[in-house]
């Protein structure tokens, strides 16, 4: 794609004036440069549906969550973009051992290593670990 040609559909990435992606072109003598570039329909569309899909997985394991269903522990790791062997490997567990962690059975003997660990990952206190049900809104 050539400089002139980087697509400029303000939609999802500018804020204001300003423009917050960066993509790379060839300019007229055949070098590659970086343009601003505020998006193009297509990409900010396909960005959209990707963000709905994950909120309504979201949406979905915290009424999972409220029902006793599923521990915190599996909306954390989906609210931080993480899958099960993302988070095992976080965890230095294995993929069997964290997906066991999702029981609320089992989420209750955890012990406070264990906890501490995983909200360190998740970048919260264990209370609010422990406290989901009703310290989400």
């Amino acid at each position: 794609m050539k400089v002139n040609e980087v697509p400029q559909d303000p939609k999802d990435f500018k804020e204001g004036d300003k423009i917050k992606k960066l993509v790379y072109a060839v300019d007229n003598e055949g070098n590659y440069t970086g343009v601003n570039s505020a998006g193009w329909e297509a990409e900010n569309t396909a960005t959209k549906q990707a963000w709905d899909e994950v909120e309504e997985d979201l949406r979905e394991t915290e009424l999972l969550v409220k029902q006793g269903k599923l521990s915190p522990i599996a909306w954390y790791m989906k609210k931080n973009l993480m899958d099960t062997a993302l988070l095992a490997k976080y965890m230095g567990k294995w993929a069997w051992q964290v997906r066991r962690h999702f029981k609320p059975s089992v989420f209750r003997d955890l012990s406070p290593g264990l906890l501490q660990q995983y909200a360190a990952i998740f970048n919260i206190t264990v209370d609010e670990l422990k406290a989901f049900p009703a310290g989400k809104q």
